[in-house]
This record gives C-alpha cells, sequence and structure tokens, in this order.
C-alpha cells in the first residue's frame, strides 16, 4: 500500500476517536481521496477494511444507544456511552455515516468504464 493509503486509514481511525472523545468532525473523506487521487481499488479495500468496520459498528452501536431499551445490551450501551448525550449522538452518527458514504461515492464514481455525457438542450 502507498503512504498516503496508509494516510487515510491513519486520518479515519483518529476521526473516529477526535468525534466520540472531543466532539470534533474535522475529517472529509472525499476531498481527501480527490486530493490524493487514490484508485477505486484503494479506496474497495478501506471500505473492507477493519477501520470502515469499526466505524461502522461505533455508529450502528450509537444508534442503538438513541433507541434505547431495558435489555441487556441497550443496558451495556448506556454503560459505554453514557458521556453522550442522545442529540451529541445523533451528531456523531451522522458523520461516522458520512465518513463511509464519501467512500462509497468515490468508488461510485471512478468505477471503470466511459462516461455519459450530458446531453445539452
Amino acid at each position: 500500500m502507498s503512504k498516503q493509503i496508509d494516510d487515510v486509514y491513519e486520518l479515519a481511525e483518529r476521526a473516529l476517536d477526535v468525534a466520540i472523545l472531543e466532539k470534533r468532525f474535522l475529517f472529509k473523506l472525499y476531498p481527501l481521496l480527490t486530493h490524493s487521487k487514490a484508485t477505486r481499488k484503494s479506496t474497495l479495500e478501506f471500505l473492507e477494511s477493519t477501520t470502515a468496520k469499526a466505524i461502522e459498528d461505533t455508529a450502528h452501536d450509537l444508534e442503538e444507544y438513541i433507541k434505547g431499551g431495558k435489555d441487556s445490551e441497550h443496558t451495556q450501551l448506556r454503560e459505554a456511552y453514557h458521556f453522550l448525550s442522545k442529540p451529541e449522538a445523533r451528531k456523531i452518527v451522522k458523520y461516522l455515516r458520512g465518513i463511509i458514504d464519501d467512500a462509497k461515492r468515490y468508488e461510485w464514481e471512478h468505477r471503470p468504464g466511459r462516461r455519459k455525457k450530458s446531453i445539452a438542450k
């Protein structure tokens, strides 16, 4: 893997930590992929990586925390995320989903094949 792609993994993991602990949302993946001219293959590798899986799992856990409940799973989630209010958790979920959506959008826009030309009217 190239240095730039390794940086994407590190930045995504750091963004996850900063979003939860400091409630700051500074990382945008799409502009980074565009600027670094990442390949579709490297973007697919990122989407299948443990980093992306961790981001998706955290977003899912936060959604379950927001939903609430009385069973043991929700009790554990309340215990784990007790320091977050539900509005803060919603913002974090939206941010984490945005990171994954940026990667999927970049991967979709960089499919092989010819682009359809827009028809001028």
